[in-house]
């Protein structure tokens, strides 16, 4: 007999738990169908794995740092046990693993752990939308749901002409379980994902080469975030060649390690290391969903969906997450698991713009923005002021350490609007929460600043840099 319910969902990463948790706690009955594990890529590959790596890497990092702290550590006592550092990064996602299962259990979620194909009108359903299920037991099953959830995520996008074997050539999937740390490595790639590994395996020891096909780090990010975190990486020896290419074709494995040639200026350049990681950007996982037997369209490799409600093509089959593009976060998923969940309920949800999803970057220092860049807000026709203040003027930054990075503030010139935010320094991952909250309460910067902030601490500079902005900074 089938399985007849209010939701199903295709995925089980963060948008798709949590629209499962949303759903379930409204009291209808839910399935989850899974092809790997409950979590997806943000618990496997990707958000939790990445931050324990770099977590590891900023600690031997700190000791390395010491005598700055007047703490001295006797030299060549301390190294890195590479398989004590997976072991503790695989230990906390099975603890976070096991954790889900729980919920799941909590919730009275069942899980099928298998492949879900969407499947037209049928003996089982009037209208598109059951779902066969080839259980990874080789058995097979069938959902009847009210609604359907796509939440599949995404992947790393790979270059053609490139021959990946996932030990030399290989994307961050594949290099978060490389079982030695490398003694030098290309990085394909100077975004988010490219700066994180650059960062970590730098403070590592690694001889870290990052390529960038823009002219600049982080080019989707404001320029001075990109100029920050490039001058930080700098002085750890990192070697950055922007406006260079891969000449894909022409890369291959030599001995022990990967030759390749890259393109900067018109000029061609050989380079070697150990090994190479290849992080430009990702696609959806769109495939094998049968999404043919439905009116769900595709646009350029994503599910396209209705902007505020996450329908697609059939209104009664939401996407949510990676799979439909913008940004691809795993906030932003289950941002997006609650809209659709609200809207299937009958209810009003307002969707976030993406501009307004909290960005973060977890190098060392860390980066973190809201909104639109200083150069965004003026495409859009914005008259724009700006405040930066650097974080050394403030006493925590310079207790804590790391007083690396700035504070940078858009707004409107004429109504006075937050525009952006955009933080570089220790723990602006957790500081752009403030800003967030300031985006959906649409405070204006001087309500920010009028709040009070404690002393001494980095969130200060926060608060400063919005007083800044009309010269009313008691640091600046």
């Amino acid at each position: 007999m089938p399985i007849e319910v209010d939701v199903a969902i295709i995925g089980g990463g963060p948008g798709g738990y949590t629209a499962a948790v949303k759903a379930a706690q409204e009291g209808r009955s839910v399935v989850i169908v899974e092809r790997d594990k409950l979590g997806g890529t943000c618990l496997h590959r990707g958000c939790i794995p990445s931050k324990s790596l770099l977590r590891s890497a900023e600690v031997f990092a700190t000791i390395g740092e010491a005598e700055s702290y007047g703490v001295t550590i006797p030299k060549g006592t301390v190294s890195v046990d590479w398989n004590a550092v997976l072991q503790r990064k695989n230990s906390i996602v099975e603890q976070l693993h096991k954790g889900l299962q729980a919920l799941m259990k909590q919730h009275r979620i069942e899980v099928l752990n298998g492949s879900g194909r969407i499947i037209g009108p049928s003996i089982f359903s009037p209208r598109s939308g059951a779902i066969a299920v080839e259980l990874e037991d080789g058995q097979s099953e069938t959902i009847v749901p009210k609604n359907v959830i796509i939440a599949t995520g995404s992947r790393p996008r790979r270059l053609d002409g490139l021959v990946y074997d996932g030990l030399h050539i290989a994307t961050s999937d594949e290099a978060l379980n490389w079982p030695t740390r490398p003694s030098s490595i290309l990085i394909v790639g100077g975004g988010v994902i490219g700066v994180e590994w650059a960062s970590m395996l730098s403070d590592f020891g690694t001889e870290v080469t990052i390529v960038e096909t823009a002219d600049r780090l982080l080019p989707t990010e404001d320029k001075d975030i990109g100029s920050e975190i490039a001058k930080a990486l700098k002085k750890r020896g990192v070697k950055i060649l922007t406006g260079a290419s891969l000449l894909a074709e022409e890369c291959r494995l030599a001995g022990s390690g990967v030759q390749a040639r890259v393109s900067v200026k018109d000029e061609a350049l050989e380079l070697t290391a150990e090994k190479m990681l290849v992080s430009v950007g990702r696609q959806g996982n769109v495939e094998n969903l049968g999404l043919e037997n439905t009116d769900i369209k595709t646009d350029k490799g994503f599910v396209k969906v209705s902007p505020n409600t996450l329908q697609t093509g059939e209104s009664h089959i939401y996407a949510i997450g990676d799979c439909i593009g913008g940004i691809q976060l795993a906030h932003a998923a289950m941002h997006e698991a609650s809209v659709a969940v609200e809207h299937l309920l009958g209810k009003k949800p307002s969707r976030a713009a993406d501009r307004d999803i909290p960005r973060c970057i977890y190098s060392r220092p860390e980066a973190a923005s809201i909104g639109w860049t200083e150069a965004d807000a003026k495409a859009q026709g914005h008259s724009v002021k700006t405040a930066k203040l650097p974080l050394r003027i403030f006493g925590k930054a310079l207790v804590y350490g790391e007083s690396e990075g700035f504070a940078k503030v858009v707004a409107d010139t004429a109504t006075g609007d937050l525009l952006g935010v955009h933080l570089v320094g220790a723990h602006a991952t957790e500081l752009i929460a403030e800003a967030s909250l300031a985006k959906l309460l649409d405070a204006v910067p001087w309500e920010i600043g009028r709040t009070i902030h404690p002393h001494p601490t980095l969130s200060e500079a926060m608060q400063e840099v919005m007083l800044a902005l009309d010269g009313g900074a008691g640091h600046a």
